[in-house]
């Protein structure tokens, strides 16, 4: 860690946060609020901010090419890999080669010798493909076993991936409907609770529905589960979860594609979890 002048002290970065020292070397618990606008701590806390705000656009990056499914070149991969950043969110991400097959957790990644990965077997491999994918759960069809074998190797992704709650399509629903109840019906107290609520998990909040964009095989659908649009004050509850193209017609459930399904059937169940229960209790 470098250290630089602020005044009487000297200031450096350490774990993400400002630190100081005095002239004397000792290290202070905080930053005297008497140097606190000079250009040095300034400039660190500015560092700081970028730092943060990088770290959460390279994993939002990596969470869209994994909600997407998206090929990605080895050598973006190469390039992005030497960034702490975009290594900490592409770490121990399952990712299979050109055939869909599960290639292995992603370890490391060389530009000469390939990416490194830990196979099923617990083995160190390393494969040198041009283009490799980093598949959604949903998609995984060993994702059960994928999760034991991430626990017992100690595997903490930053990116929701293995950990992430899926949804699968029942068998026996039909394809002709256009729409899912499962999570209707959700009483708030005040349709600003359920709205701030749509907001603070990620989701866009228009024409009264909360909207989850979800793009797959090359084309956008949008999962929309109705929250009100009148008065903030007012009570409402959640509504039936649809999906629709990007021209805003409902498709048929046999039209939802398994991401699509599975996305969408997250925000709803998320909606839902903040639903007031003190009536459902006191009903029961």
């Amino acid at each position: 860690m470098g250290w630089v002048t602020a005044g009487d002290y000297e200031v450096g970065l350490e774990d993400g946060k400002v630190v100081c020292r005095n002239a004397a070397g000792r290290r202070l618990k905080s930053v005297p609020a008497k140097i606190s606008d000079d250009p040095a701590v300034v400039g660190l806390r500015q560092l700081v901010e970028w730092l943060e705000r990088h770290e959460r656009e390279c994993l939002a990056d990596v969470e869209r090419w994994m909600a997407r499914s998206l090929p990605v070149p080895c050598t973006v991969l190469a390039q992005v890999w030497t960034d702490p950043a975009w290594r900490r969110a592409l770490l121990d991400l399952v990712v299979t080669g050109p055939d869909g097959q599960v290639a292995g957790l992603l370890r490391d990644v060389d530009a000469e010798r390939g990416l490194g990965l830990v196979d099923l077997d617990g083995d160190t491999v390393r494969i040198s493909p041009d283009l490799v994918r980093i598949p959604h759960p949903v998609l995984l069809e060993d994702l059960g076993e994928l999760r034991e074998f991430a626990v017992e190797l100690g595997v903490e992704q930053r990116a929701q991936q293995l950990f992430r709650e899926v949804w699968h399509r029942p068998a026996g629903l039909s394809a002709e409907d256009t729409h899912v109840e499962e999570y209707a019906g959700g009483a708030f107290k005040e349709l600003r609770f359920l709205h701030g609520r749509a907001v603070s998990l990620g989701y866009r909040v228009r024409g009264g529905s909360s909207v989850c964009v979800v793009h797959e095989d090359g084309r956008a659908v949008e999962a929309r589960v109705w929250i009100g649009d009148y008065d903030g004050y007012e009570e409402t509850e959640t509504g039936p979860l649809q999906w629709t193209d990007p021209s805003g017609r409902v498709l048929k459930l046999g039209e939802v594609g398994p991401v699509a399904w599975s996305e969408g059937m997250r925000m709803a169940a998320a909606l839902y979890a903040g639903r007031d229960i003190e009536d459902e209790e006191q009903a029961a």
